[in-house]
């Protein structure tokens, strides 16, 4: 089965590409084959129409709560507001999620999913720092456009899967809370430290335990995963850890796709066991 896990970026370029890990699923071993950087969002366009079988997790939020949504006035399907948010401008897009911020009280400005609190990640509605919101904008109308099957928001019943997947959950079943991303110059060797750590885990068998995969990194690509002061490299092969635990749950009568049977399809979901507890 082909894997892939896509680190996202809402202004893809050469100097931060959209990264793709390309794997194979055989059994319960997900072998790396390959690393791929897409520079333009019509890299991606192309990719998502490419036939065939296969799985993918996308570091990025596929909706936006329902209490936004609501309160917006949005159709309340998730490609009703996902269609309403394509016809938009970015500016349009973001000006809208400043002015209803504007009017919240503090402590109430943004607002997070079922999943977010499950994953303990930040809201969708967030356009700084890191600007999920933006990827949510870039991201959600492209898969909107594709026919892709997206579970739990449209299923389609197409054999190209789409999931949404969160990294950092992976990262923590490595290495705890240990920063492994260069956020500035400091501590640049700790974090060199805790990618290789990560990257060893990977090939001991660290995850077989919670997400019953073993995976396989060649030299090659497990030195350039430690070299990649961003952690997009990382991110990308974690990502695809994600799918490919959900895969294996495609069947499951109670939660498909590693998905609980009562996920809102307006927000969407994080695969993971963590968010599955």
């Amino acid at each position: 089965m082909l894997v892939y896990g896509v680190d996202f970026t809402s202004a893809p370029g050469d100097r931060k590409p959209l990264v793709v890990a390309q794997c194979r699923l055989e059994d319960a071993t997900l072998e790396v084959t390959d690393l791929l950087r897409l520079r333009s969002f019509d890299q991606l366009e192309r990719s998502l129409a490419t036939p065939g079988e296969w799985v993918a997790g996308f570091d990025f939020p596929f909706g936006q709560p329902r209490r936004l949504v609501r309160a917006l006035g949005w159709p309340e399907s998730w490609e009703g507001y996902v269609g309403t948010v394509a016809a938009m401008s970015k500016p349009e897009f973001e000006d809208l999620l400043e002015m209803y911020k504007a009017a919240r009280p503090t402590g109430d400005k943004e607002h997070r999913r079922v999943a977010d609190e499950a994953a303990h990640a930040v809201s969708p509605m967030k356009l700084y720092g890191v600007p999920v919101a933006k990827m949510f904008f870039e991201g959600a109308p492209r898969l909107l456009g594709s026919s892709v099957h997206l579970a739990p928001c449209r299923p389609t019943g197409d054999s190209r899967i789409a999931l949404e997947a969160y990294p950092a959950l992976v990262a923590r079943a490595l290495i705890g809370k240990r920063s492994y991303k260069r956020t500035s110059g400091k501590r640049v060797q700790a974090k060199a430290d805790a990618r290789r750590k990560m990257v060893r885990g990977l090939r001991d068998g660290a995850l077989e335990e919670t997400y019953g995969l073993r995976v396989r990194v060649g030299q090659f690509i497990g030195d350039a995963m430690i070299a990649d002061e961003e952690g997009d490299l990382l991110d990308a092969v974690l990502a695809a850890v994600q799918a490919a635990w959900a895969w294996a749950r495609r069947d499951d009568l109670s939660a498909p796709w590693g998905i609980p049977a009562d996920a809102d399809p307006v927000e969407g979901w994080i695969v993971d066991p963590a968010t599955l507890r």
